[in-house]
């Protein structure tokens, strides 16, 4: 990292030792014939070493102090590659890099040699590895709780242009960050009956007697702040069978049916998000989520009544975070647990979950606001569903008990959805169960009020709150972007780097300096020629540096609208083949994300970009002045190469159907400027970045939702008065970009032109203005380089610590710093 001080000699020669030392020892091998795979497993374990006394003094602290801690429940923690993030907490960066320069050794390539942890897809769990090391860094005690994939989401490659799903193999080498907790190993249960019991003191107690049980085996990592200034927990969950091995049949022959059940269970922790495009998929999907939510809930109670606290005083000493609708059976589950377990009654125990749990929303789309069938929830979790049932009876009880009996309302309000098959709305479990509701951004807040929630906001207005998302500039400036944190500790101090959040702010008078905007312009050109480099080594193809980089990474949806950006790319390869003379700005395209294995939409748009791609790409006319590149596997460790190399960020999602984003601020603390829709996170960035160093276009969200409700999905009258989208449209529906299979693409442009549901038609011609501001801005560096600097200068409120400031003060009740 840019503007750390020069290594004491002494420190390099102790931390050598320690790495030669763990490279014999630990992973029995001599410097000679030690791989790059190696050394890094040495110097991580080497960097192990000074983080363990921290973590395990920091846990007792905490357990002697009676702090109370945030427990973040999430089935994804996307947290990339970690050596240089520890390293850099730990203030052992250039001291390593130092210690491998003397023993041969290039940092950069033992960097290259750790894999991605497969813990995540998107931005749900990134916001989580960011909101953990903020955590940390704010010493804030805190555990984040999950799953251990085995084999994560999956590996992407292309064949053909299209999108093919291999497993992760990130453990193929294990883990030198994790420490297996075998001692740690909870029962789970799944399907059986409910039966009454009489307790002692002769009232009638439930029962659940489950027909299959499992262990769920924990595995930590330490998460430590910057500076050192905490050290918290990742615990994640493995699942293992109760018998490893059914020796009986195993001996009798039957030597596959001796492991059915290990197999069956091991399942739960293989992959994330299994396909529920079958039964057996959503069947595997409700068992992970209770998997780990239960391991989660046992594991903190035990350590609550562990040292010595009552249960009454939960609240004061537990805080409950749920990470989206994923983890929200912990309503039920909790209150299985005070019921059945520790033979709380009722109210007490709705009241301590009530007051323990709080719930974060990250959605608006209605499938990703979960809902199980109420067959299938009777059957693989039958206490819960009974639960579930009596807080919908105590809920609906009350309501009527305040004189509402508007049945209409009440079945909006139900746990139970009754039409189209019954079914447990997950989301508003997770609202009822919950002390505090919040959105994550001030657009998604108040469209979550309008809409989703807005029968349930009526009835508890003071419930719903906002907490704009943010991200760590830690990892995202600071680790991704060295030569750019450097110039900015040139102008700012290197104090910058122990408080970014109000010190960019101090470079806002900096923006018109003509040395500043060269050394913004010079770092950006770095940044570009190694993401050229990395295009060239995977994919074959060049990439001019001096061309505009256009940029859209993220999750390939159909309401993120990559579509809507190929849209663009057509239109703009029919203008240069048209006029080929006309003076042109060089445009790189470049995308990359993943569509979910079973959203067939999804992946053919990622087929269309490569089919794109390759006429483009090849065609001689064009040449120079126009590429458009899909990079596979997009990941942690990709998007800190591309993020500092954009000049152009795409974030142009349907109005008000983007939560928040995050990528949006990443791009934006790296210089990029943005081009967008005003949706999510989208709307505070125009604000406080300024509209002017924006490029803003298209529908807002009331429009979005007024066309939709008055079934104004035909886009005939945008398309007769765009000829230049009339002509994209024909191109590719009648197969210029799929010679192969003219057909490819025909059902996927009558849907554009009749049930334009995301608004792709109605926003081309403003996207295409908007598009023709950016080319004008670049043609003018001066005006460009101020506004990249004013981007970043002012896009400090973004930080992830400032979000967690407002969690933990407003919600969680915790002290920031102990």
């Amino acid at each position: 990292m840019q503007g750390s001080s020069t290594p004491v000699p002494e420190q390099v020669e102790n931390f050598k030792q320690e790495v030669l030392t763990r490279l014999r020892y630990d992973v029995g091998k001599d410097a000679a014939d030690a791989y790059a795979h190696d050394w890094f497993e040495a110097l991580a374990l080497a960097a192990r070493r000074y983080i363990v006394d921290g973590w395990d003094e920091a846990s007792h602290s905490i357990d002697r102090g009676r702090r109370k801690r945030v427990y973040y429940l999430s089935l994804e923690f996307l947290i990339g590659r970690l050596l240089i993030d520890n390293l850099s907490n730990l203030g052992l960066l250039e001291i390593a890099r130092e210690a491998l320069l003397q023993l041969g050794v290039d940092l950069e390539q033992v960097r290259l040699a750790e894999p991605d942890a497969a813990l995540g897809n998107g931005g749900l769990g990134r916001l989580a590895a960011c909101f953990m090391e903020s955590m940390a860094t704010l010493d804030i005690p805190a555990y984040g709780y999950g799953i251990r994939y085995e084999h994560g989401l999956f590996r992407q490659s292309i064949a053909d242009g299209w999108q093919q799903e291999q497993p992760e193999t990130w453990l193929d080498f294990g883990n030198p960050w994790e420490f297996e907790r075998p001692e740690c190993s909870i029962s789970i249960g799944f399907g059986g009956s409910v039966y009454a019991l009489n307790g002692s003191d002769g009232s009638a107690r439930q029962h659940w007697e489950p027909m299959e049980r499992l262990r769920a085996v924990a595995y930590d990592m330490p998460i430590v702040g910057w500076r050192r200034a905490g050290v918290n927990t990742l615990r994640l969950w493995r699942a293992r069978g109760e018998e490893t091995l059914k020796l009986d049949r195993f001996n009798a022959g039957d030597h596959l049916g001796a492991v059915a059940d290990t197999a069956r269970a091991e399942s739960i922790s293989r992959v994330l998000y299994p396909a529920d495009s079958t039964e057996a998929g959503q069947e595997l999907r409700l068992r992970q989520e209770y998997f780990f939510v239960s391991a989660s809930l046992q594991d903190l109670l035990q350590r609550h009544l562990g040292q010595g606290l009552a249960l009454a005083s939960l609240p004061a000493r537990v805080a409950i975070q749920l990470n989206d609708t994923h983890p929200a059976i912990a309503v039920a589950e909790l209150m299985r647990l005070l019921l059945d377990d520790h033979y709380l009654q009722w109210e007490q125990a709705w009241g301590l979950t009530v007051a323990t749990l709080s719930y974060t929303n990250h959605t608006l789309l209605p499938e990703a606001l979960e809902s199980w069938p109420v067959a299938l929830m009777e059957r693989l979790l039958p206490r819960h569903m009974q639960i579930i049932y009596l807080v919908n009876a105590f809920h609906i009880d009350a309501l009527r008990a305040k004189d509402i009996h508007d049945f209409a309302l009440l079945r909006a309000v139900s746990l139970i959805e009754e039409d189209n098959g019954r079914r447990v709305r997950m989301g508003n479990l997770a609202f009822l169960g919950s002390h505090s509701v919040n959105g994550v951004s001030a657009l998604h807040t108040e469209l979550m009020r309008e809409t989703v929630f807005r029968d349930l906001h009526r009835l508890y207005p003071a419930r719903i709150s906002n907490k704009t998302n943010g991200v760590t500039f830690r990892r995202w400036l600071f680790q991704a972007n060295p030569e750019l944190t450097g110039l900015l500790c040139e102008c700012l101090g290197r104090e910058l780097l122990d408080d970014p959040e109000r010190r960019l702010r101090g470079l806002e008078a900096h923006a018109g300096d003509a040395a500043v905007q060269r050394g913004f312009a010079q770092q950006r050109r770095h940044n570009k020629a190694r993401l050229a480099q990395l295009v060239e080594e995977r994919l074959g193809i060049r990439l001019d540096v001096e061309a505009l980089f256009d940029v859209q990474v993220k999750r390939i949806h159909e309401y993120k609208r990559q579509l809507l950006n190929l849209l663009h790319a057509v239109a703009l390869y029919q203008d240069i083949r048209n006029d080929p003379a006309a003076p042109r700005l060089p445009r790189v395209k470049i995308f990359a994300g993943k569509a979910a294995p079973s959203y067939h939409q999804a992946k053919l748009i990622i087929k269309l970009a490569n089919d794109i791609a390759r006429i483009v790409n090849d065609d001689p006319t064009v040449r120079g002045l126009l590429k458009v590149v899909f990079i596979p596997n997009y990941n942690v460790s990709l998007a800190e190469a591309i993020i500092p190399a954009a000049d152009l960020s795409e974030q142009i999602s349907t109005a008000g159907l983007e939560a928040s984003g995050t990528s949006n601020m990443k791009f934006a603390l790296n210089g990029a400027l943005t081009i967008g829709t005003l949706d999510g996170a989208n709307v505070e960035m125009s604000e406080r970045i300024g509209l002017e160093n924006l490029f803003i276009f298209g529908l807002t969200a009331q429009q979005v939702e007024a066309r939709k409700h008055a079934g104004e999905l035909s886009m005939a009258g945008e398309i007769a008065a765009s000829p230049r989208l009339q002509e994209a449209l024909q191109a590719i529906g009648s197969g210029v970009f799929s010679p192969d299979d003219a057909n490819r693409y025909t059902a996927l442009v009558e849907g554009l032109r009749h049930d334009d549901r995301f608004m792709l038609c109605a926003d081309f011609e403003a996207y295409w203005q908007a598009q023709a501001r950016v080319e004008a801005l670049w043609r003018e560096p001066a005006r460009w380089w101020h506004a990249a600097v004013l981007n970043t200068a002012r896009v400090g409120w973004f930080s992830s610590d400032r979000t967690i400031r407002e969690y933990a003060e407003e919600i969680w009740k915790v002290p920031v710093g102990g």
